[in-house]
């Protein structure tokens, strides 16, 4: 038997969005809306700015590599973790993305090319004009899975190199890495 998922803000959203395709979900206690990638600026402004939900601040954005996972009909996915401070309220959003390029090592490219040269099928809208706090995680996104956030104020790695050939949370980057740890300089205390 289906049960009926209630949250203070899907109805908002139901009557905001009626000709958009939302899908709510449940686990823990947690409630998540699928946003289409095309409509995670509208709805993230729609949440933020809506006096009775005001989803103020952006507590965690991450993504999630789906190869190999059971029944996963997708490949990757940005999750948005939302808070109320006002209203103690949380919900999550969450935007699913395909490659139609290939990926895994040595598949990166520049990061002043990502935009324009960039897999189209990872590129999904930089949530930094509703919070932009949302600057730095969006970073560690692009620098870790390759997902592009077009309209971000300064989209280049945070925790690699540009021009670093990979991305090290695509699980189809090997656990012990393609060689990078092999060519660091190792520097003693004497030759310091």
């Amino acid at each position: 038997m289906n049960k009926t998922i209630e949250h203070r803000a899907l109805r908002p959203l139901k009557a905001g969005f009626p000709n958009v395709k939302l899908l709510a979900g449940e686990f823990r206690g947690q409630v998540t809306v699928v946003v289409p990638r095309e409509n995670i600026v509208a709805v993230s402004r729609f949440l933020h700015d809506d006096p009775a939900l005001k989803y103020d601040l952006l507590a965690e954005l991450n993504g999630v590599d789906y190869l190999g996972y059971p029944g996963a009909p997708h490949r990757f996915g940005v999750n948005y973790g939302l808070a109320s401070v006002d209203n103690s309220d949380r919900l999550w959003l969450k935007v699913f993305l395909d490659p139609t390029l290939p990926t895994g090592p040595n598949t990166a490219i520049k990061d002043e090319d990502a935009i324009e040269k960039g897999d189209p099928g990872l590129k999904v809208a930089s949530v930094t004009s509703v919070w932009p706090g949302a600057e730095w995680m969006e970073r560690e996104v692009y620098d870790m899975f390759g997902i592009i956030f077009t309209g971000h104020p300064d989209l280049r790695r945070i925790l690699t190199w540009d021009g670093f050939k990979s991305y090290p949370l695509q699980k189809d980057y090997p656990l012990r890495g393609v060689g990078e740890r092999e060519d660091y300089q190792i520097v003693t205390r004497e030759s310091a």
